[in-house]
């Protein structure tokens, strides 16, 4: 039974990612609001994106680190770029953020224009792993930042990405699929980001309406925050910038429903519910969980 089991999900995994239609050159021209663009794998989207010819709104929390990334996309060829640095922990930010977008990449033309092929949203808000970071303040803050900005930010571009017949790429992680120790409020905002574009996938095909949205389950964050945040917490490595940001655009311009970077994370999550002691051991792999981290 187990080796009729492996075989099937070798045979899913290679049916998955052996198909791939990507076609560089659809997305030259295209338009694309990326947040989270000014370090790690955001910053490598926004070159990738530059490099393919994309016109580009970025936006992130620093305006001195988003005011280099613009200059070098320039430098690779980007038709157009322009920022706008902006804090998702506002409320009222979201809103400023996608009206800009419009406004540059669609002439004016308002919320309810064609002004967006892509919004992809990628920002983080993070905090030090710990049960310290179970407090109600901190967790209010993570929910703001890490979901419900993506919910604004989806339904005020939802419009006009209908119009263009667009895409929404979420750059998630594989604590919104497995719960893990001592990631209690961050995974429930990515929990939670799973569930709501999960739904709405569903309610754009009962509507018909042509919005591809894709999932994107990703390994640590490859910048010096991220590491520094769960340290002595977990083992595993940061995804590599470039690969799993090429990874995130393929899936995107595919209308891929998920991205798993790592492919392995996919095993994971198809495990997750059932074989309780497999998922158990991969887990113990991934993360090295001692007293002393909860301290």
């Amino acid at each position: 039974m187990k080796v009729l089991l492996l075989t099937g999900l070798g045979a899913l995994f290679f049916s998955y990612y052996w198909d791939d239609n990507f076609d560089p050159a659809g997305l030259q021209g295209a338009r694309v609001l990326l947040t989270g663009a000014s370090a790690g794998i955001g910053e490598e989207l926004a070159y990738l994106y530059a490099r393919l010819g994309a016109h580009l709104v970025l936006t992130a929390h620093t305006e001195a680190l988003l005011q280099k990334v613009v200059g070098n996309c320039r430098k690779l060829g980007a038709p157009k770029v322009f920022f706008i640095a902006a804090d998702m922990a506002s409320p009222e930010v979201p809103e400023r953020v996608v009206r800009f977008a419009l406004d540059k990449l669609g002439e004016g033309r308002g919320l309810d224009s064609g002004g967006l092929d892509y919004l992809v949203l990628n920002h983080l808000g993070a905090t030090p792993s710990g049960t310290r970071s179970r407090s109600v303040q901190a967790t209010r803050w993570l929910l703001q930042v890490n979901f419900l900005s993506y919910v604004q930010l989806t339904s005020l571009a939802l419009p006009s990405l209908t119009d263009s017949k667009g895409s929404l790429v979420v750059v998630s992680s594989l604590l919104g699929h497995v719960p893990t120790s001592f990631s209690s409020p961050y995974s429930a905002a990515k929990f939670a980001l799973d569930g709501f574009f999960g739904s709405l996938r569903r309610e754009l095909d009962v509507q018909d309406v042509n919005v591809a949205i894709t999932m994107c389950v990703l390994g640590l964050r490859d910048r010096a925050s991220t590491a520094e945040g769960v340290r002595g917490v977990t083992r595993a490595k940061a995804a590599p910038g470039p690969k799993a940001a090429l990874a995130v655009i393929r899936g995107g311009a595919t209308r891929a429903p998920g991205v798993f970077y790592p492919w392995h994370f996919h095993l994971l999550c198809l495990l997750r519910g059932w074989l309780p002691h497999p998922r158990a051991w991969f887990i113990r792999q991934e993360l090295n969980v001692t007293a002393a981290a909860a301290a």
